[in-house]
């Protein structure tokens, strides 16, 4: 867990320090900036862009600093209001961006905290596909105030310090945005009925399973692994729901025209999945497509997130292509 800013810091030390001096003070800051935009943005790409622009901002912006607030929570402020230009650049210009929905992101950059005890949500379930993509039906600022009070737990007078609000106008704003999530996201347990969860032999069975039947483009062994309600998502605009229509969509679709399909583990927000390879009878290698990311049980796959985008594969550290 990132700790808090080293308190003997002066401004006067921040100013006079080099772009090199400052930029080792923010370094260790820099995953958990990374993680924050995620969530504000739902987009890798741009929450490194923005991260970027914080640190650029931070440093131009330097002689701004107090010991009022801790090191930490100025780069946090800074970090949100860039987040809030960004995604007020993207409507001003039309982007379709803000339809593409939630992108993955490699666990292997996120940062290993404990949830306190005045968090609402845990740090494997605040970057879960599901809470992301409920958080994105939130007006940004609504966005902001929920994460910074719900995931990382700041009081609501810092929370209005931030974002230049007034404390009653932050915990109005944090009631609205309770409200849309839990419309839109069911939390784990919510109901009291959360079945035990698995044992980690029993989900890495369910794993060999499923990456068997995909390498055997055996649909009905596929399926059987599915929950009923289970749901395929390719975003910007497909989703396929039930077990029947998803045969149905693998058969007409995907499983096509003797195509060879090789899947590759990955870990991404927290949960299983992996990098699609494909290729014709013919082809001596196999090209990566796609990234597809699972929401689990332990005992049956509950949800099939695929990403097309380009560039996927390669953040996780995996080929372009793999041999035939």
């Amino acid at each position: 867990m990132v700790v808090q800013a080293r308190s003997q810091e002066s401004p006067q030390s921040l100013i006079a320090d080099s772009a090199e001096a400052f930029g080792a003070l923010a370094d260790p800051y820099r995953r958990a900036l990374l993680v924050h935009c995620y969530r504000m943005l739902g987009s890798i790409d741009d929450a490194e862009d923005v991260v970027q622009d914080t640190l650029i901002r931070a440093w131009n912006g330097r002689g701004t600093f107090r010991q009022a607030i801790s090191f930490r929570a100025w780069l946090y402020r800074i970090a949100t209001n860039a987040c809030l230009d960004a995604i007020d650049r993207r409507r001003r210009a039309g982007s379709s961006e803000e339809h593409l929905g939630v992108g993955p992101f490699p666990d292997d950059l996120l940062e290993a905290t404990d949830a306190g005890p005045e968090t609402r949500y845990d740090s494997h379930e605040s970057i879960s596909l599901a809470f992301l993509t409920a958080l994105q039906v939130l007006p940004p600022r609504q966005r902001a105030v929920l994460i910074l009070r719900d995931v990382l737990a700041w009081r609501s007078a810092e929370v209005a310090g931030l974002l230049e609000l007034s404390v009653p106008a932050v915990n109005s704003a944090l009631h609205r945005a309770r409200t849309t999530v839990s419309t839109h996201y069911e939390q784990p347990g919510s109901q009291g009925d959360r079945q035990p969860e698995a044992a980690p032999g029993k989900l890495r069975t369910l794993l060999d399973r499923y990456v068997r039947a995909w390498e055997a483009a055996d649909v009905a062994g596929l399926v059987a692994l599915l929950r009923d309600d289970a749901v395929v998502s390719m975003p910007p605009g497909i989703t396929v729901s039930g077990r029947a229509a998803i045969a149905a969509f693998l058969a007409g679709s995907v499983f096509v025209d003797g195509l060879r399909i090789r899947l590759a583990a990955v870990r991404a927000n927290g949960g299983p999945g992996f990098a699609i390879y494909s290729g014709s009878a013919s082809d001596d290698r196999l090209r990566g497509y796609a990234l597809l990311l699972l929401e689990t049980d332990g005992r049956s796959v509950a949800r099939m997130s695929v990403f097309a985008q380009a560039g996927l594969i390669a953040r996780f550290g995996l080929p372009a292509e793999i041999p035939g």
